[in-house]
């Protein structure tokens, strides 16, 4: 079968020899000679590095194959923009790039994505790690291919870019632009970003963001429905529509500049549905004729966007189809040439160090003095008076006043979400802040975990400090993918170059009193703790929340570090430890003079109380429960260590070592379940780490936490720690 490069020469040659004659579709559309040959050139050099892609893999020497082929349209939308405009862009936008870097001096596209398919560290994005378009001088952001997962994403930078009032990095006037392909166009994350689009445009906010569906009419091997697409597209609400095609040149060409322009006048979202064609299969390993006919795939060939260019080049008299030709077989010797010279000259990443750089913990510097910059306007921000002089706080309160300070230390810090600007949160942690702060820094969200999360990975990219909250532990899960999949690998895919730091506020674990069942009390982190670059830290005391908060809120500035900041639910209000009346889980908020002395060193584990016979190793709603039976322990003579991680990622193997010392019998103390748990992680460590003593862990049933009294079945609780103690003891 005729491939569809031999397609295209053997059109041009007829064309050049008047065997037949080039039809133009739009002939009306007046079109700059010099846009149309720039466009030509970016579509022409990404055919050639899709072919040269396969021909690297044929060597081993590629390692990717998923291609751009009758997608170079997209070239368009890109010459309709300013090299300045924020780029999230999908795996089928070799046209795109190859015309942005046109449009910067001193780009080598070429070299970029040889260098990126053969996983050589001379990419410029990743650095070796991934095939991803991405380059920060062209302002263009890398995306994973999961899909659908980088909408959000764009709705939140649009949305800060709409907002202004920090330093973006970006013009004023600059629009985000996002591409997806028409199979991803039904993804759950898709429909939430576009919603969550029309819902800011419902409201006159500005959000200019401009989508494109790249709509060639198959996902792998699963069609489309014929005409789903289009009226999907054109009836989202508050979302301008319009519609082009990639066999019409002039025709786009002038519909993606007017649409640009209307996204960047008007600062509201529309979509470009741009109709392509897929040539040579999803990617080189795909065998298109398993579920293509043989004539379905000819036919597409009549679709070829270079020839529709080279078409209307030759109707206008600009290039005749023989000097397209030669264009086109002197785009293919450049990129070969190029092609050949990487072959064996190859550096890779060669060690798990090299791969993991972009996700390794440097110390932050301490954030007390930046705290006392806000000098008198500490005390007009509380009110008159400040925490430190409230007497004992709660958790809850603890945490408020811990924000409170963060928003007047970090000027571009905003807290976000369900419930936390008029109403303060569900259980009162945010409130003030909208009042104080005002509603630019702190608002109220709909009801999305995935926009929230969203709203998160834009805004940082566009200089904001983010803080989001989830509202339960359990809502995370409609939304992890944006943590697992976007927010915390993209320093990885970029090597650095480009990172989203942010705090990610949950109210989560369980124990909650009167008001539960699982998606109120859900007791698994299991879904946290692997992410790799994620940090996560456990709240359990009011005398130690803030300086975790802090610290969490210090990584994430200083080292674009993507931080969960778990609190437990039921310690938000609890005020004794062991008697109703002795105040024993209430502490005094320090003032920003005394931060630095009282803080636990960024990422180590915290010895709550000192003991020789037994240690207690926890966090969370764990330590309660361990200070309790380590003092029902001091009444039979045992001398119990108490030991509060902080943080399980990454698991301060290390500190928990040192914590340990002399220590003959660890107990886990884990709340959380028994398979996939914390205390598997713990147990680990220690054992691998070689220490000395005996080792057991009591944990959680695995089970959904159910509604009432039949919670204490599943939950781990005070008599359970106290009986594995013994036995341990024993």
């Amino acid at each position: 079968m005729e491939t569809i490069d031999e397609h295209l020469i053997r059109q041009l040659t007829e064309w050049s020899t008047g065997q037949s004659t080039p039809e133009e579709t739009s002939p009306e559309v007046d079109v700059d000679p010099g846009l149309l040959l720039a466009y030509l050139d970016a579509q022409v050099q990404s055919r050639h590095l899709d072919l040269a892609l396969r021909w690297l893999q044929s060597q081993r020497e590629g390692f990717y194959t998923i291609g751009s082929s009758g997608h170079e349209s997209n070239a368009a939308v890109a010459l309709a923009l300013r090299p300045t405009d924020p780029a999230l862009l999908h795996y089928r936008s070799g046209g795109f790039y190859a015309a942005r870097a046109g449009q910067v001096p001193g780009s080598s596209p070429i070299t970029d994505v040889l260098h990126s398919a053969a996983a050589s560290r001379q990419d410029p994005i990743s650095g070796g790690r991934h095939k991803v378009f991405g380059h920060r001088g062209l302002s263009i952001i890398p995306q994973t291919s999961t899909i659908a997962s980088h909408l959000p994403r764009a709705v939140g930078m649009a949305f800060a870019l709409g907002r202004g009032g920090t330093s973006t990095g970006h013009p004023d006037d600059a629009l985000v632009v996002c591409s997806f392909g028409d199979a991803s166009a039904n993804h759950s994350t898709a429909a939430g970003a576009f919603n969550a689009a029309g819902w800011c445009a419902h409201q006159g906010l500005a959000l200019p963001l401009l989508f494109v569906c790249e709509d060639n009419g198959i996902g792998i091997s699963t069609r489309s429905p014929q005409g789903w697409i289009q009226r999907m597209l054109s009836a989202l609400p508050g979302i301008d529509y319009a519609c082009a095609d990639g066999t019409d040149p002039a025709g786009l060409l002038a519909t993606a500049a007017e649409v640009a322009h209307r996204v960047r006048t008007g600062r509201r979202p529309a979509v470009l549905h741009l109709r392509t064609v897929r040539f040579m299969g999803h990617a080189g390993s795909d065998a298109e004729l398993a579920y293509r006919t043989r004539s379905e795939i000819l036919a597409d060939y009549a679709r070829d966007p270079i020839l529709a260019t080279a078409a209307v080049l030759a109707r206008r008299g600009v290039l005749s189809p023989a000097e397209t030709l030669a264009r086109y077989e002197d785009a293919r010797k450049l990129v070969m040439d190029q092609a050949r010279m990487l072959c064996g000259q190859v550096a890779r990443l060669d060690s798990p160090a090299a791969v993991t750089a972009p996700l390794t913990t440097r110390r932050v510097a301490e954030v007390a003095a930046a705290a006392q910059r806000g000098g008198a306007g500490r005390e007009r921000v509380f009110g008159g008076k400040l925490p430190e002089q409230r007497g004992p706080l709660t958790l809850a309160q603890s945490i408020n006043a811990a924000l409170h300070d963060a928003l007047l230390t970090w000027p571009q810090a905003q807290v976000f979400g369900e419930d936390v600007a008029r109403k303060g949160g569900v259980y009162g942690v945010t409130r003030g802040l909208r009042r104080t702060f005002g509603a630019a820094r702190v608002f109220d969200t709909l009801l999305d975990e995935q926009t929230i999360l969203g709203v998160a990975l834009g805004g940082a990219l566009a200089g904001t400090l983010p803080i989001p909250e989830i509202q339960y532990l359990a809502y995370l899960h409609n939304a992890e993918d944006q943590l697992r999949g976007e927010a915390a690998s993209l320093r990885f895919f970029s090597a650095g170059q480009y990172q989203n730091g942010m705090v990610v506020r949950i109210a989560g674990l369980a124990y909650q009193k009167g008001f539960g069942g699982h998606f109120h009390n859900d007791n698994s982190v299991a879904v946290l703790r692997d992410i790799p670059g994620l940090a996560l830290a456990v709240a359990a005391h009011p005398a130690t929340a803030p300086a975790l908060l802090r610290q969490c809120l210090a990584l994430a500035e200083q080292e674009g570090r993507v931080c969960v900041f778990l609190e437990p639910i039921a310690l938000y209000h609890q005020r004794d430890l062991h008697v109703d009346g002795d105040g024993g889980w209430l502490a005094e908020y320090p003032a920003p003079s005394d931060w630095a002395a009282t803080e636990t060193p960024l990422g180590e584990v915290r010895t709550v109380r000192e003991g020789s016979d037994l240690a207690m190793v926890t966090f969370g709603n764990g330590v309660a429960m361990s200070m309790r039976v380590a003092g029902a322990l001091a009444r039979e003579g045992v001398r119990t260590r108490v030991v509060d991680l902080q943080w399980l990622a990454p698991m301060p193997a290390a500190s928990l070592l040192a914590a340990l010392d002399g220590i003959s019998r660890v107990l886990v103390v884990d709340e959380t379940r028994d398979s996939g748990g914390v205390s598997e992680a713990v147990v680990t460590a220690l054992v691998d780490a070689g220490h000395p003593g005996r080792i057991a862990r009591v944990t959680s049933v695995d089970s959904y936490v159910p509604l009432g009294p039949a919670a204490d079945q599943v939950l781990l609780s005070d008599a359970d720690v106290l009986a594995a103690a013994r036995t341990l003891l024993g």
